[in-house]
């Protein structure tokens, strides 16, 4: 019995550890290949966001590539590792792994088609906030919304 209390103990501490921010969920007036050729490039990121000054590619453009974005004002980066990718289902996986405070950072990028020439882009992130004296949880969530936002909101301009 005690056992049994200790790793749901553990479980639930775990558990509340990671943090999902909500999806952003995006439809468009464009068809999802569209879309889809948009978000596939992976190294157009300084030209989505304007937290990018710069991308760097180490290894395949694909899983297991690393992209090492540089920040707008140069001072700063962070590394990302791609994890999946299909074209097939439209979706694109990314782990961030240096650079920002935060462990266990994964991301995933889904276009839905809707048919009649429109789609969908979901965009979801989990991770493990990491305390630190120079930003608290609550100016990253919103630093990676705005983040977001500002991206998908870039991509809709390309497709238009």
């Amino acid at each position: 019995m005690k056992k049994t209390k200790i790793l749901f103990i553990l479980f639930i501490s775990v558990t509340t550890m990671l943090q999902a921010q909500t999806p952003l969920v995006t439809e468009i007036e464009s068809s999802a290949d569209e879309v889809w050729q948009q978000i596939r490039k992976m190294d157009n990121i300084d030209e989505l966001s304007s937290f990018v000054s710069k991308v760097q590619w180490k290894g395949p453009k694909g899983i297991g590539g690393e992209r090492v974005c540089t920040s707008a004002d140069g001072k700063g980066y962070f590394k990302e590792k791609v994890t999946g990718f299909d074209d097939k289902t439209r979706t694109y996986s990314y782990q961030v792994i240096e650079g920002v405070p935060a462990k266990n950072m994964n991301n995933s990028i889904k276009v839905v088609d809707l048919g009649y020439n429109k789609s969908m882009i979901v965009w979801t992130s989990s991770y493990e906030f990491m305390e630190n004296p120079n930003m608290t949880k609550e100016q990253f969530d919103k630093f990676i919304t705005s983040a977001r936002v500002e991206m998908v909101e870039n991509i809709i301009k390309l497709v238009k």
